[in-house]
C-alpha cells in the first residue's frame, strides 16, 4: 500500500513536469522571433523519466517476498524484501506472505472415528501455517488463487479424521495428544500435495471435540462401573489387611506364650515342684491311688479297715 501511494506521488511530479513542458513549449510557440525562448524538450524528458521511474519500482516488505511476472509469465526466482525495480507496463510484482497465517473453520465441524469406532465431531478448528520463501514463486506459478485455497477445508478434514483414527476415545479429547497428532497428519498432506519444506504447519488447534448421545451414556455407566470397582477393591484391601494385622497379632501372641511356657518349663526342677508340693499339701493322704494294672483303689478306706484291726488287737 505504501508502495503504491509512493508511486502515484511520483508520477504525479512528473506529469506536474510534463504540464509545465507543455506550457512551455505553448509559450514558446507564442513568442515572435527574436523573443527569447526557455528550452521545453529537457522539460518533457525529465517529465517521462520522473513518471518512468514512479512506475518501475516496488518495495517489499519484511515478512514478505515478491514474485515478478512478465506479460503473464512468472520467474522462477523469487524477490526478496526491500527495493526492487520492474520494466514498467512489460512486468509486475506481486507480494506473497510470509508470515504466519491462519486458516480458521470455526462454522464447520468435521465428524469422524476414533480408534474404537465411536463418532466424533470436531469443531472450532484453527491451523497456522507459513509459506517457505523460497517457495514463493512456486506457489503463484502452480496454485491457483493460493490465499485462499492454500490450506482448504478438505485437506484439513482429511487430516483431521486419519489422526483421530488412530487415538483411542480418551486420547481424542486429551488437546496435547490430540492437536500434536491432527498438526503431523496435515503436514504429511501438504507435503504430499506441494511437496516437502513448501508450507510449514506451525500449529493446529481444535477447540471442541464431541462424541454422541449414545457413546455418552456408555461412558458413564462405565465411569460408575470403575467407581464401583475401586470403592470394592479398597474394601478388600482393607479387609486383607486387617486379616493380616489380626493373624501377625495372633503369631505374635503365640510366640511369646511360647516362649514364657519354654521358660517356666526351662525353670522348673525337681526341687521347685515339691517345694511347691509341699505350699499346697493340706495335710491329706490322696484318697485314691493307681494300682499296677491301672486299677484305682480307695486308700481312705484301706486306711480305714488297718485301723479298725489295729484296735481290736489292742484290746
Amino acid at each position: 500500500m505504501m508502495t503504491m501511494i509512493l508511486n502515484y506521488i511520483i508520477c504525479f511530479v512528473g506529469v506536474v513536469v510534463l504540464i509545465l513542458a507543455g506550457y512551455l513549449t505553448y509559450r514558446n510557440n507564442k513568442r515572435l522571433e527574436g523573443q527569447k525562448k526557455f528550452p521545453a524538450v529537457p522539460a518533457w524528458i525529465l517529465g517521462f523519466l520522473i513518471i518512468a521511474f514512479g512506475m518501475s519500482f516496488t518495495i517489499i516488505p519484511t515478512g514478505y517476498t515478491g514474485v515478478l511476472s512478465t506479460f503473464g509469465q512468472i520467474s522462477e526466482i523469487t524477490l526478496p524484501n526491500g527495493f526492487n525495480f520492474r520494466v514498467p507496463l512489460a512486468q509486475e510484482i506481486s507480494l506473497v506472505n510470509n508470515k504466519q497465517q491462519d486458516m480458521v473453520f470455526n462454522e464447520d465441524q468435521i465428524k469422524s472415528e476414533t480408534l474404537e469406532r465411536n463418532t466424533v465431531t470436531f469443531s472450532g478448528v484453527t491451523v497456522t501455517y507459513q509459506i517457505n520463501p523460497e517457495k514463493s514463486a512456486w506457489i503463484a506459478a502452480n496454485v491457483s488463487n493460493y490465499e485462499d485455497n492454500l490450506v482448504n477445508e478438505s485437506l484439513v478434514a482429511s487430516a483431521i479424521k486419519t489422526s483421530s483414527k488412530t487415538l483411542s476415545p480418551v486420547d481424542v479429547t486429551n488437546r496435547s495428544i490430540l492437536e500434536p497428532k491432527a498438526q503431523e497428519c496435515v503436514q504429511e498432506s501438504l507435503d504430499q500435495k506441494y511437496g516437502k519444506d513448501t508450507i510449514k504447519v506451525n500449529k493446529v488447534v481444535i477447540n471442541n471435540a464431541q462424541f454422541d448421545d449414545e457413546y455418552d451414556q456408555k461412558i458413564a455407566q462405565k465411569q460408575q462401573s470403575q467407581m464401583a470397582y475401586e470403592t470394592q477393591a479398597i474394601e478388600n484391601k482393607k479387609n486383607i489387611e486387617k486379616a493380616e494385622a489380626d493373624a501377625k497379632v495372633k503369631q505374635t501372641t503365640a510366640e511369646a506364650e511360647a516362649k514364657a511356657n519354654q521358660t517356666l518349663e526351662n525353670s522348673l526342677s525337681k526341687n521347685v515342684l515339691t517345694s511347691k508340693f509341699l505350699d499346697k499339701w493340706n495335710g491329706e493322704l490322696p484318697k485314691a491311688m493307681g494300682g499296677d494294672k491301672g486299677m484305682i483303689f480307695d486308700v481312705s478306706s484301706l486306711m480305714g479297715s488297718d485301723s479298725a484291726k489295729k484296735d481290736t488287737a489292742t484290746e
